[in-house]
């Protein structure tokens, strides 16, 4: 699971792993400029697609999808345990990542952040 967190003075977006999840998918903390968001939205039939290459990290069918992937060319940062609370972050510029698709504890409230925290931008 992932807390986000936004700071609109920064311009920041933060991304925190929680737990053991930091070791499943090698990763602590995501920094994304507002300004590369594109948006999100609550998908949890995204976390039943395929995956594509596991680039680093775990893949567990069923359990856990935790880590980097390559998918048709597209570079996806994955942290997913429950697909139901999957929220899926569209990224531009020259992030690292395309898109990020993690767990949170509330998805439709994530969204809402993230979409006024872009709007504003």
């Amino acid at each position: 699971m992932a807390l986000i967190s936004i700071d609109r003075e920064v311009g920041l977006m933060t991304v925190e792993i929680q737990g053991f999840d930091k070791l499943w998918s090698l990763k602590s903390r995501l920094e994304i400029p507002l300004d590369h968001v594109r948006g999100a939205t609550h998908d949890p039939g995204m976390a039943r697609e395929g995956k594509g290459v596991r680039v680093g990290g775990t893949y567990l069918p069923g359990v856990i999808t935790a880590g980097r992937f390559l998918r048709h060319g597209e570079r996806l940062f994955w942290d997913v345990k429950n697909p139901e609370k999957a929220v899926v972050i569209e990224l531009a510029g020259a992030e690292t990542y395309d898109r990020l698709v993690i767990e949170v504890e509330d998805p439709r409230a994530t969204v809402a952040l993230i979409e006024q925290s872009v709007e504003r931008g």
